[in-house]
């Protein structure tokens, strides 16, 4: 069952009013939500170490500290792991992405390294390595799950410049994503300050909002009307086909999109209660973005 903290307490202060700098592994570094976790982090004044198999192209800020390792390969994480205080764990690696099976090996390593804290990002389902976590008492672990990321309208992002428009089927759905500067700012807190143990925290926007809400959100941005063009499930099948998805991401997203869980459809107030300021808008991430979806 979902827990929240049933105060604000010091959360969401800068981390000079409440504690010293920590060092921080971040693994998954490289993506989408490992790149907000890293600069929440950096933004709070802590030191990151950022994990990846391939340093050379991780292209992080300046006094980011960028370590190889795999975490497929639990024992490569042995020179990364000295002298961090909490580690954001990721739940599939790999080269094909497959859920973890190491789970057991990571946490033994982190608790001799002196490791206090572990957040975990839901993967979806029940993996290993988030069992794992969970069974473990001798760490303060806190599992992370956002609703959709408002970065998903990103795909859009080719039909509005050349043509116009947003070609999308069940637009009456109904969404509470979420911006992922919020889950990395969720996750930052959680690794840092007291009060987050066997937590397990949904993430969501501010509001619920339909597939014509957020094209309008993004016309408003760029100042430019855009039109809105519903596909039946058959069209959005051959589009989804003709863009390379496989047939299992095809029936994930008409499962997704046709019969949204209520999870994904219901506003939490996780990011104000743990980092004490509201979560972010859709309007807010669309004028981060509004040049994406411009011509030119």
């Amino acid at each position: 069952m979902r827990t929240e903290p049933d105060r604000k307490s010091s959360y969401g202060r800068s981390m000079t009013q409440t504690q010293q700098a920590q060092k921080i592994l971040v693994t998954g570094a490289t993506g989408t939500v490992g790149r907000q976790v890293v600069a929440e982090l950096l933004a709070r004044g802590h030191t990151v170490r950022a994990l990846t198999r391939d340093p050379a192209t991780a292209d992080f800020p300046a006094g980011v500290e960028v370590v190889r390792g795999d975490l497929t390969d639990p024992d490569s994480l042995v020179p990364a792991l000295v002298g961090v205080t909490g580690v954001h764990l990721i739940t599939f690696g790999g080269a094909y992405f497959a859920p973890l099976e190491t789970g057991p090996r990571i946490l033994e390593l982190a608790r001799a390294a002196g490791v206090r804290r572990v957040t975990v990002l839901h993967g979806g389902e029940a993996t290993p390595l988030e069992q794992a976590v969970r069974a473990d008492g001798r760490v303060d672990w806190t599992v992370i799950m956002p609703v959709e990321f408002m970065g998903n309208a990103l795909e859009w992002a080719d039909g509005i410049v050349t043509a116009g428009e947003v070609r999308e089927p069940f637009v009456s759905r109904l969404s509470a994503m979420v911006h992922e500067g919020d889950i990395g700012a969720v996750a930052a807190v959680a690794l840092t300050e007291e009060g987050h143990g066997s937590q397990e925290y949904v993430i969501t926007g501010p509001e619920l909002l339909t597939v014509g809400d957020k094209v309008a959100t993004i016309a408003a941005a760029r100042g430019r009307d855009i039109a809105l063009v519903e596909l039946t499930e058959e069209e959005a099948v051959a589009q989804w086909r003709a863009a390379g998805h496989p047939e299992d991401v095809i029936g994930f997203l008409l499962e997704a999109y046709g019969n949204t869980p209520e999870v994904g459809r219901t506003v939490a107030d996780t990011v104000e209660k743990v980092t004490g300021r509201p979560a972010r808008t859709f309007g807010q991430w669309a004028a981060e973005h509004a040049d994406t979806f411009r011509a030119g």
